[in-house]
């Protein structure tokens, strides 16, 4: 377990806060103020990881003590304690999951696969405004015995937006930095997702801005059209990075197209094919902005055999083989600019002169191999055909690099009045599954909780299906499909319904 030297701890609780199973305490002894580590600590490392003065140490490790291997962590668990996932329990010297295997899933709601497609779409429908009206068109078709209505307008949102989805590793800026386009803030960096950056441009508040909402209606329906967008994202230290980007195709980041998506973390690249790395050198580091992966220390490493190099990475460690680097425009959105910088230094009491260190990012794009000389220092030498092989694996175990664009949008107004003379008796048959909801022909994700909030692959609506109106606000195509006699029920405008076949358009 751990220990805290009380004689160098400055009280500020802040291992207490931090620590997943309440292993620590405090309180007053003799008139003295502490902070302790208890015996059901499991060496998380939490605690030193948020220990601004660096004060907790080893200490004796308790009998019965089992290490758990469910990952990286590790975590020491006496008996009766555990992890700090709080998911396994020792239990007289043996890890037990703490709770059943659920084998059922929790029931979910179904839409009947006759109301799942449209029967038409809202594409080139019109709007009726205001709200009261109904949609611009109510149509019916008979479905396998069942009558079955579609309401279709293309409904002004003001609360809408784009996600747009990035499959690169390169840098483009920290979350919450402002997106441009036409030289206008439109949006944000959101969030990361795996192997992806996530850009999310439009909003209520973005629309309606004095500065930058018409921009941000012209880039949202430019983007959901398919149409090719540049945009620049303005970093704390004032670079502009240029990001263009187009439905389908790879982005383009500072004038470099990307071509491959990562195959993962550096971690889980390892994790992957730590069999043929053992067979091609004597360490690996593969880099990533997020997890830097060493092979010799890694779990994979030891699974196959290995043990630690000597090696030291130049990032920071988080757990065993597992380091984080620094944000920046180097290898694999690091700050690393060659791969021979990805190698700190070589501890000589472990390691030997000869070793080889295969070094490469998480698409295999980008590779050195590198042999330990005598005094502790490093010198590239070719490529082994074991260790392209390595590189080789990595590579093509990765996908190719594509902008995707998600339409987010709240449905209100027209797009409900028209439906029904009770907008909320559509909101709950949309929740419910009695109504489905698609946008432009494409089916959406609804979010739950109140009101109709959805998401949809813009890459499966009708080409060119969006436009926008200068409130500001986008106009997107709204479909809602349900059985004649649900509609009635929920007082959908019932005189309105014309059959599909007496479209001009309609094609059986």
């Amino acid at each position: 377990m751990l220990r805290i030297q009380e004689d160098l701890c400055k009280k500020c609780r802040i291992c207490m806060k931090n620590c997943p199973i309440g292993a620590i305490v405090a309180g007053e002894e003799n008139g003295e103020k502490y902070v302790r580590i208890t015996d059901k600590c499991v060496e998380c490392n939490i605690c030193r990881r948020v220990c601004p003065f660096g004060v907790i140490e080893n200490d004796d490790q308790a009998e019965g003590v089992v290490q758990c291997s469910s990952c990286s962590v590790q975590c020491k668990i006496p008996v009766g304690s555990t992890g700090a996932c709080k998911r396994y329990t020792n239990e007289g010297g043996k890890l037990v999951r703490n709770r059943a295997l659920v084998v059922e899933p929790k029931p979910q709601v179904e839409v009947d696969e006759k109301i799942r497609k449209p029967i038409i779409t809202a594409v080139g429908a019109g709007t009726n405004y205001p709200c009261i009206r109904p949609a611009p068109h109510i149509v019916c078709e008979n479905r396998d015995g069942v009558d079955v209505v579609t309401t279709v307008t293309e409904a002004p949102l003001s609360y809408s937006g784009v996600m747009v989805k990035l499959d690169t590793n390169t840098y483009i800026g920290e979350e919450g930095a402002t997106v441009y386009c036409e030289g206008k803030p439109v949006g944000m960096v959101q969030t990361e997702e795996y192997g992806s950056k996530m850009i999310y441009v439009g909003g209520a508040n973005r629309l309606t801005a004095k500065d930058g909402g018409f921009a941000t209606a012209r880039t949202i329906v430019a983007l959901a059209n398919g149409e090719e967008v540049e945009l620049t994202v303005r970093t704390e230290d004032k670079k502009a990075i240029k990001i263009r980007c187009q439905q389908g195709k790879a982005p383009v980041i500072n004038g470099v197209e990307e071509q491959t998506m990562r195959i993962g973390c550096g971690s889980a690249t390892i994790g992957l094919l730590a069999d043929i790395m053992k067979e091609a050198v004597d360490e690996c580091i593969v880099i990533d902005h997020h997890v830097t992966g060493l092979f010799s220390e890694h779990l994979a490493g030891r699974e196959v055999g290995m043990k630690w190099s000597g090696v030291i990475p130049n990032a920071t460690k988080s757990t065993v083989g597992r380091y984080f680097g620094g944000h920046g425009d180097g290898i694999g959105g690091t700050v690393l600019q060659t791969p021979r910088d990805a190698i700190k230094s070589v501890d000589m009491s472990v390691a030997h002169a000869g070793m080889t260190i295969l070094v490469t990012n998480t698409t295999g794009e980008i590779a050195a191999l590198f042999e330990v000389r005598e005094d502790g220092g490093v010198k590239e030498i070719p490529m082994t055909e074991k260790a392209a092989k390595v590189v080789k694996a990595i590579n093509e175990n990765c996908q190719g690099s594509m902008t995707s664009v998600m339409y987010c949008g709240g449905t209100g107004g027209s797009a409900r009045g028209g439906v029904c003379k009770h907008p909320v008796k559509i909101t709950e048959a949309v929740h419910d599954g009695i109504a489905n909801l698609t946008i432009g022909g494409a089916p959406a994700f609804v979010y739950p909780g109140g009101g109709i909030n959805f998401i949809v692959d813009t890459a499966k609506v009708v080409n060119k299906a969006f436009t926008w109106v200068p409130t500001p606000a986008t106009v997107a195509p709204v479909e809602y499909t349900m059985t004649k006699a649900d509609y009635e029920k929920m007082g959908g405008h019932m005189d309105q319904i014309k059959n599909v076949e007496d479209f001009p358009e309609y094609r059986k």
